[in-house]
This record gives C-alpha cells, sequence and structure tokens, in this order.
C-alpha cells in the first residue's frame, strides 16, 4: 500500500470512529482537495506535494468534528452541477434531486417562467434553467448570506435572483396567473426533530425548520402557487419524511389544484407533493 492510499485509509478509520457516515468517501474526497486533483487521479498520484500531510491531516480533523463535508470542499454536487456553499447557506441534498428530475420532465411551454422558492444556494433555479435554457427563471430567498451564495452562482446565466419573504402576503402580483412551473424546497423539519451535528450545527435554523409541524413555510407556498400559476400551470414542493400527508392536505383543502400526488426522493422516502392548478373559470 502506498503511503497516500495508507494515509486515506486511516483517515477514513478515523472519520468512521467520528460518526461521518461516509467516511471513506470523505476521505478520498478530502485528500483530492488538499492535493489538488480530482478524486478520479488519486489512485495516479505518487507525490502530492509536501504541503499535502498537514493540509490533509487539518480537513480531517475538521470533518471528525462534523464540519459538513460541503464547506470543507467549499463545493456541492447538484444532479450535474457544482455550487459554490459555505456556512450560512443550505447545503443541497441529493434527495432534492429526484424533484430537479420530476420537474426537468415536465412539458412547459416556449420561453416558460419558472419559480424557484426558497432557492438558498439557487440549486434547483440553476439546474432547471440549464434544462430550459430559454426559460424566465426566478430564484426567491430572504436570506441575505445565502442571496450572497445564490448571485455567485447564478452568474453567467439567466437565472434573476429576487430578495423577497415567501410568506409575505401579496408577494410579487405581476406574476398572478402567469407562472409554468414553480418549486420549492423550503423549511420544512418539525421545531423537535433531531437533527445529525452536521445539520443542527452547521446548517442555517431559518432554512431547516417550519415550526411546529413543520408546515409554516410550506401552506404560504400553497398559496402563492394558486396565484402565481397560470391555468395548468405544475408545481412541486419538498416536505420532510414525516409530512408528506399535511402536504398533500395543504394542496387539496386549498382547493385550486388537481391531480395533487405524494412522491418519494431516490431512497424511497416520501419526499415532495406535486399539484396542477385548476382552470380558472
Amino acid at each position: 500500500m502506498t503511503p497516500l492510499r495508507q494515509a486515506i485509509a486511516a483517515a477514513a478509520a478515523r472519520l468512521a470512529a467520528a460518526g461521518v457516515a461516509s467516511p471513506r468517501i470523505d476521505a478520498e474526497l478530502l485528500a483530492a482537495h488538499a492535493a489538488g486533483v480530482e478524486r478520479g487521479r488519486l489512485m495516479f498520484l505518487d507525490d502530492p506535494g509536501e504541503r499535502f500531510e498537514q493540509a490533509f491531516d487539518d480537513l480531517v480533523a475538521a470533518r471528525s468534528r462534523r464540519i459538513p463535508l460541503q464547506h470543507l470542499l467549499g463545493t456541492a454536487s447538484f444532479g450535474p452541477l457544482t455550487l459554490e456553499v459555505g456556512p450560512g447557506v443550505f447545503i443541497p441534498r441529493p434527495e432534492t434531486e429526484a424533484l430537479l428530475e420530476w420537474a426537468c420532465a415536465r412539458e412547459l411551454p416556449d420561453n416558460p417562467v419558472i419559480v424557484d422558492l426558497c432557492t438558498g444556494s439557487g440549486a434547483l433555479a440553476l439546474g432547471l434553467a440549464a434544462n430550459w435554457p430559454d426559460a424566465r427563471v426566478l430564484a426567491v430567498e430572504n436570506s441575505p448570506t445565502a442571496l450572497d451564495f445564490a448571485r455567485h452562482n447564478a452568474a453567467g446565466t439567466r437565472v434573476e435572483v429576487l430578495d423577497a419573504d415567501v410568506t409575505a402576503p401579496g408577494l410579487l402580483p405581476e406574476l398572478d396567473a402567469g407562472v409554468d412551473l414553480l418549486v420549492s424546497n423550503p423549511p420544512y423539519i418539525p421545531e423537535a426533530a433531531e437533527l445529525e451535528p452536521e445539520v443542527a450545527q452547521h446548517d442555517p435554523a431559518a432554512a431547516l425548520f417550519g415550526g411546529a409541524d413543520g408546515m409554516s413555510v410550506i401552506r404560504p407556498i400553497v398559496a402563492l402557487a394558486a396565484r402565481w400559476l397560470r391555468d395548468g400551470g405544475t408545481c412541486a414542493v419538498e416536505h420532510d419524511d414525516t409530512t408528506s400527508g399535511l402536504s398533500v392536505e395543504a394542496f387539496t383543502s386549498d382547493g385550486h389544484f388537481t391531480e395533487v400526488t405524494a412522491r418519494r426522493d431516490l431512497a424511497g422516502r416520501p419526499r415532495f407533493v406535486t399539484a396542477t392548478r385548476i382552470g380558472r373559470s
């Protein structure tokens, strides 16, 4: 075993002892980051450089303290995207990729209008903009730190990043009946939920918690979708895996939606609800 592989194996054991869920993958990604190469190039790397050992040890020590891997790397992968992230912005999760996949399969008119509410780093907005290059894509967020990340990630794209609170009454009336697709990964975790240290200590609370039942942001989003979506427009809203029923109820009780459907993520857990705006009479 080469010294580099020995170092990675020792790091993986250290991370496993600290309770990290994917110790080997994290160790390899941190090693690649310290060496300044892609993970796939590690096996071909004979000499990672004189500064590698200390840099790698520092990164592994930080990850052992359950600092998120993405904060240490400075980026997060989301579908085909690599987004810059850091303290103060929600780290996009693989679970949300199922929502992105569903949304990208919609049939939309030419030059559609797409809205991503609670955009965080801009993950969904940028994924949808890449799928529909002719679309007008609006990414809405009200956290100053998240807005900075979203604007940075959206630089050079057609995504418009807006500073607004999605729970504010009467928000953006100019969008009424004009949106073709609305998506959101809002704060939805019930306040009493127990979370992993990476989430509880490092993701911003405002991006996580949705009140006692997890629905304090989802319900206003449903009302916005009813107002903003054109007739036949569609929406998808992510929720906690314990609140699928409440999310379905929010859409069905609103009275403006049909085809309300509970959907699962790639791991089979309840993850998001989709719905279609009923035609206005």
